[in-house]
C-alpha cells in the first residue's frame, strides 16, 4: 500500500504523537508498504534538506503551544503530491490544519480517510484563555465536525473509545494501542547518563520523562519526594524533557530544599530516550491526561519498573508487580515508589518482560493498524460500488 499519514508535529520535534508516528512509520515499511509523511515545516531542519518521503508544508507556531507548528498552506501542493505518489489511504494525525489538508487530498483522490485521536483536549482547555473561552461541549462539536466523513478512527486506548462514543461518534472505530520499537529501548546505551548527570552507581534513580507542563503533574512527585529522601538520603529524581512548566517546578525544588536531590536533565533526542530509561531504577508518572501512555510501554521495552497513575490502558500493561505498579492517589504513589525502593530489586524477570514486549511491539501495532486500513479500503469500495449501482 502507499499510505499518506497527515501531521503537524513530526520530527524533529519532541512529543508522543511524533515518536507514535515515526514507529508506525518505521513498522508498516517493515512490512514492504509506502509511507509519506506529510507535515509541517520545522525551524531545526534546514530549508532545502532532503528528507526521504516526508513533505512540508509552510508553518508557524501554534497558539499556546509554541513549540508546536502548523501549516498555513498545502491543500493544493499536497493534493498533487499525492496523486504522484498514487496514495491508496490517507491516515490524519491531527485535527488541525494537515488533518484539513489529508480530508481535502482524501476527497479529491476519492480514497478513505481514516484518524487517530491522540488528545483528550477537554484536560487542554485551560491552555486557551485560562479555560474561559471553550468548554468540554465546543470539543465534542469540534471533533463531530473533524470527523464527519472520515471512513474510520483509531482510539489509542478504552479512554479515548468511551470519549469518542460519549461524543456520538458513529464511524467505524478500532482501539489500537501505539507499540513502541523494543530494539531502540533496550539497545546497549552508548552514553553514561549516570556519570553526564553526576549521580553516584549507588544511587537510587527516579525517572520522569515528559513535556514540562501542568496536566503531566511533576509537581506531585516532587511533593513526595522529602519523605523518600527521609528514607533513601542517596535517591535521585530526574526530571528530563522540557515545557513551559520547568520555571514553576524549578521554584518548588527549592522551597522543598531539594536542589541536592533532582535533576533537571532538558530536552532527550529521541535516540537517547533508551539510555535514559535504562539509567533509572524507577519510571514514574503521576500524570492523569494520558490517552496512550508512550513513556510507560518505553520504559518497559527497556526493562525498567514503572509507577504511574492508573488508567484503563495501564490495566493491560502492569497486570503484574514485576513490570511495575499503579496508583490513583499522591499516598498511593509514595507508598508504591518506598515499597519498589525497600526491596531493591529493580530487574524485570527475562520471561515475563518477553511476553509483554511481544504485546506492546511496533510490529504488533503495525500489523493491527495494516489490518484497519485493509478493513476501511474494503468498506470504502464496496460503499462506492453501492452508489454506483443507485
Amino acid at each position: 500500500m502507499n499510505i499518506g499519514i497527515f501531521t503537524d508535529t513530526y520530527f524533529p520535534q519532541i512529543s508522543g504523537v511524533a515518536t507514535s508516528i515515526k514507529t508506525l512509520k518505521d513498522a508498516l515499511e517493515a512490512q514492504g508498504h509506502n509511507v509519506f509523511i506529510f507535515t509541517t515545516t520545522d525551524p531545526h531542519v534546514k530549508k532545502g534538506t532532503v528528507e526521504a518521503n516526508v513533505f512540508r508544508f509552510s508553518s508557524i507556531p501554534f497558539i499556546s503551544f509554541t513549540d508546536r507548528r502548523i501549516a498555513f498552506r498545502g491543500f493544493f501542493e499536497a493534493t498533487k503530491v499525492a496523486r504522484e505518489v498514487k496514495l491508496d489511504v490517507v491516515h490524519t494525525q491531527t485535527e488541525f490544519a494537515l488533518g484539513m489538508i489529508g480530508k481535502y487530498v482524501a476527497h479529491q483522490l476519492k480514497i478513505p480517510a481514516i484518524h487517530t485521536y491522540h488528545t483528550m483536549y477537554e484536560d487542554y482547555l485551560h491552555y486557551v484563555l485560562n479555560g474561559h473561552l471553550l468548554r468540554p461541549y465546543h470539543v465534542k462539536q469540534f471533533t463531530n465536525v473533524f470527523l464527519k466523513n472520515m471512513d474510520g478512527v483509531i482510539a489509542p486506548s478504552e479512554r479515548v473509545e468511551a470519549l469518542l462514543h460519549r461524543y456520538g461518534v458513529t464511524i467505524p472505530m478500532r482501539v489500537i494501542p501505539t507499540g513502541v520499537a523494543v530494539n531502540e529501548m533496550n539497545q546497549k546505551p552508548t552514553r553514561d547518563i549516570r556519570q553526564e548527570l553526576s549521580i553516584a552507581a549507588d544511587s537510587p534513580v527516579l525517572l520522569t520523562l515528559s513535556r514540562i507542563a501542568g496536566e503531566k503533574k511533576i509537581d506531585r512527585i516532587l511533593n513526595v519526594m522529602p519523605e523518600i529522601v527521609d528514607e533513601f538520603p542517596k535517591i535521585r529524581l530526574v526530571i528530563a524533557g522540557d515545557g513551559p512548566d520547568v520555571a514553576v517546578l524549578k521554584q518548588q525544588v527549592e522551597r522543598l530544599t531539594l536542589e541536592d536531590y533532582v535533576i533537571f536533565a532538558g530536552n532527550v533526542p529521541h535516540e537517547d530516550v533508551g539510555s535514559y530509561y535504562q539509567m533509572a531504577n524507577l519510571f514514574v508518572s503521576a500524570s492523569d491526561t494520558e490517552t496512550q501512555g508512550l513513556t510507560y510501554i518505553e520504559a518497559l521495552a527497556a526493562g525498567t519498573k514503572s509507577v504511574v497513575y492508573d488508567t484503563d490502558y495501564t490495566e493491560h500493561v502492569f497486570d503484574d508487580p514485576d513490570l511495575g505498579q499503579v496508583f490513583t492517589s499522591q499516598s498511593e504513589m509514595l507508598k508504591e515508589i518506598v515499597t519498589y525502593l525497600q526491596k531493591g530489586n529493580f530487574q524485570i524477570p527475562q520471561a515475563k518482560l518477553d511476553n509483554k514486549l511481544k504485546q506492546i511491539s511496533a510490529e504488533h501495532f503495525g500489523n493491527c493498524v495494516c489490518e484497519f486500513y485493509q478493513d476501511v479500503i474494503a468498506n470504502y469500495q464496496e460503499k462506492r460500488k453501492e452508489d454506483s449501482n443507485d
